[in-house]
């Protein structure tokens, strides 16, 4: 079948996951974003280097997987105003460019080293990228088998929460206190405050408010395999009526929920294997983790027949009790011996844009949920003013 000019639609979902893979690439390449300096050399300086004297195999496959999906993002986001050769070209373009801007900045610190080597594997990774999704472009995006289940089980401005959906499996990789209790970035600023400061923003609260004291109390209402479930049913509960809340009504909704969680226990137990010193699959699965996961996944099915409204509104208050409670409650004593198993190395940038993923996307799903309500609520407004 002949796809005519008219027929061509730009891809709302491809430009929203270029920009957040190019933002999640910019924090791989600077993280810890510390420690800034000059060597008295310019910043792309690296490019007249001579080669590195150890390469590493890892490091350079590493690079062009890295860049992989970013060229094939850029192919797709800019369909259909550019296709084929040209396309790839960009991609081609964009990744070097991108790249080449990441090494310069490199040069200023001192954890990262600046490298030609890494810059043409990312170039060439976006090169790869762009050439294996060119020729695909029109049948995913116009008329393939992805567009027809985009379109038949998803409303158009679905594109948001579709995107979190993605991203919503790597959220719950890097370890936490307890199973998907992310969002504890409050506590993590606060921990970070200087002493003399933390007791300057108390003095300006009631006597009242002495968050140890609270803490200790809230803790010891449950034992920790029960706070446990509760956390990680709130915070699964969410994110599967999260992924279903802008389905239409043919969508297989229930088969959606679970093949999202499959996927989640699969990144969980990849991500455990590959960093754990032990190599261990399911350390993650405390009897309380998997109590939680049941009910989670119990309440999103059986919420799947209540009103939409109904369900934003219960994936809401799931998402602040667990919010809520993973910044309140006392830190597991055992937490630390999990995360010092927990291998650095060479997944250190990985590991910490993981951690930033898992403190976000709560907030993130919090936030277009109060979103939605508002124009609920001015919709109704408006409907009940005419």
């Amino acid at each position: 079948m002949t796809i005519k000019q008219w027929q061509r639609r730009p891809s709302a979902f491809s430009r929203q996951a270029l920009a957040a893979y190019a933002t999640l690439v910019v924090y791989a390449s600077l993280y810890p974003f510390s420690g800034w300096r000059t060597l008295g050399i310019g910043p792309f300086a690296f490019i007249a280097d001579p080669l590195p004297q150890y390469l590493t195999a890892f490091d350079v496959i590493t690079n062009v997987l890295g860049y992989m999906p970013l060229g094939a993002l850029i192919v797709l986001a800019l369909y259909p105003r550019f296709r084929g050769s040209v396309a790839v070209c960009l991609a081609l373009f964009g990744g070097a460019l991108l790249s080449g801007a990441m090494e310069a900045i490199q040069t200023y610190l001192p954890t990262r080293v600046a490298s030609n080597l890494d810059l043409a594997a990312n170039a060439f990774g976006a090169l790869v990228g762009g050439v294996l999704i060119a020729p695909a472009t029109s049948a995913l995006l116009d008329r393939g088998w992805l567009r027809r289940i985009r379109f038949t089980w998803f409303e158009r401005h679905a594109a948001y929460v579709m995107g979190l959906t993605a991203l919503w499996p790597f959220a719950g990789m890097f370890p936490a206190p307890y199973l998907f209790g992310g969002g504890d970035l409050p506590r993590a600023l606060w921990d970070g405050l200087d002493p003399a400061m933390q007791d300057a923003i108390l003095a300006w609260a009631p006597a009242s408010w002495d968050l140890e004291t609270w803490s200790d109390r809230l803790g010891a209402l449950l034992p920790d395999d029960a706070w446990e479930a509760i956390i990680t049913s709130c915070n699964l509960y969410a994110a599967l009526v999260l992924a279903t809340l802008l389905t239409r009504e043919r969508a297989p909704r229930i088969r959606l929920m679970l093949g999202l969680i499959v996927a989640t226990l699969f990144a969980k137990a990849a991500a455990t294997f590959l960093q754990s010193r032990a190599g261990l699959f399911y350390d993650w699965a405390t009897d309380g983790a998997l109590e939680g996961i049941a009910i989670g996944a119990l309440a999103a099915v059986l919420s799947v027949a209540l009103p939409r409204s109904l369900r934003a509104v219960l994936a809401g208050a799931a998402l602040v009790a667990g919010l809520a409670l993973v910044n309140l409650l006392p830190l597991n004593p055992y937490f630390d011996i999990v995360l010092a198993d927990w291998r650095q190395g060479r997944y250190l940038h990985f590991n910490g844009l993981l951690h930033w993923l898992a403190w976000v996307w709560p907030y993130a799903a919090l936030g277009w949920l109060a979103s939605a309500a508002e124009r609920a609520w001015l919709a109704r407004r408006r409907a009940r003013a005419g």
